[in-house]
């Protein structure tokens, strides 16, 4: 099985070269931890990649395009047309991550995993499971095996690009319902409840929101999913968005890829993940604080801290395109910068 082979190949950073990333560090023109977590940013991509100086030129974002079935509860504001309007609109080049992307020089991948409509267009990937998911409100999103071949969908999608020479990623997702899909997911994993988790999304009313509220403490009780089970918490309460996207971060791992965190969606996906496989979380790396309430939470779960705290909420990769150029400074610094020796000056070294 694609998923099993792929966890068993994942092992964990290169601690050898993240030493003597250090000691370039160390030997740059400046005082030493100057640069804050650009140097830690340095560190974990010569732990990942095994390389002294590793590259970021080639850059991809994935996005991850579902309905959900949990919409029919009255918890988004938009019905679950716009999946299928928006996604179609990636390809035309002028939404938020079409931008962002194009400006931080990286490959756009949208892949349909469970859009509820035929999406037969070029610039699409097609790798649907089905279409939509059931109601979390009244069942499991999905049986087991859906949520396994949709994380292998991930998997495969990563390798693909792998094998083109990417190296690095973005996490992104589409799907209205979604940020009902990663409350319920991330209020069970890290124990929060959900008042404290669920947020307006894009933009429901006082009344909407205590509705979402609600559907999705019925969600949880109803599939009492096991919160040690992570792929059932994931079967019975997420999406294929979510789906595809834990198969993005075990993908990236098993090839040594370093992989970027967007919002609350793919926070909530990076999660399940590392759950998973704990090893997973040294591939990571945030990029934004989501405005979603749940942000907070999930990110302490996984023990981060965003590079940028902006106000968005819009998912689709935004985030995770523009850490990408907080990535290429922390590398360009690193390879760029010269040492005491080449301008001849002494470390200072107190008496």
């Amino acid at each position: 099985m694609l998923l099993q082979k792929a966890l068993d190949s994942i092992e964990g950073l290169y601690e050898d070269m993240m030493l003597k990333a250090q000691l370039r560090l160390d030997s740059l023109t400046k005082p030493l931890g100057s640069l804050g977590r650009l140097e830690d940013i340095v560190k974990q991509l010569a732990g990942i990649t095994g390389e002294l100086y590793p590259s970021v030129n080639s850059k991809a974002v994935v996005v991850m395009c579902a309905d959900n079935g949990v919409v029919e509860e009255g918890v988004a504001q938009t019905s679950k047309s716009v999946t299928a309007a928006v996604t179609r609109n990636f390809t035309k080049g002028f939404t938020a991550i079409n931008v962002l992307a194009r400006h931080s020089n990286a490959e756009l991948v949208i892949v349909d995993i469970g859009v509820d409509d035929d999406l037969s267009l070029d610039g699409i990937l097609d790798r649907k499971i089905r279409r939509g998911t059931r109601n979390i409100a009244k069942g499991p999103a999905m049986t087991r095996q859906e949520a396994v071949d949709a994380i292998e969908a991930g998997i495969g999608v990563v390798g693909e690009l792998h094998g083109k020479g990417i190296k690095l990623l973005g996490t992104g997702e589409m799907g209205i319902g979604n940020t009902t899909t990663s409350s319920a997911v991330a209020s069970v994993l890290t124990g929060s409840s959900v008042d404290k988790m669920v947020g307006r999304g894009a933009g429901l009313s006082d009344e909407g929101l205590i509705n979402k509220i609600r559907v999705v403490e019925q969600a949880i009780k109803l599939n009492r999913p096991d919160p040690d089970d992570p792929l059932e918490v994931l079967s019975k309460l997420g999406g294929l968005d979510i789906a595809g996207l834990v198969g993005c971060y075990i993908g990236a791992a098993a090839v040594r890829i370093p992989i970027l965190v967007d919002g609350f969606i793919s926070s909530a996906a990076a999660l399940i993940a590392v759950k998973i496989k704990p090893e997973i979380r040294s591939f990571i790396l945030p990029s934004h604080g989501s405005a979603e309430p749940g942000s907070r939470a999930v990110m302490d779960a996984l023990g981060m801290e965003p590079l940028m705290s902006l106000g968005m909420r819009l998912g689709e990769g935004t985030g995770a395109a523009l850490a990408f150029h907080i990535v290429d400074a922390a590398v360009a610094a690193y390879r760029e910068m010269g040492t005491f020796d080449d301008a001849n000056i002494h470390k200072y070294t107190p008496l």
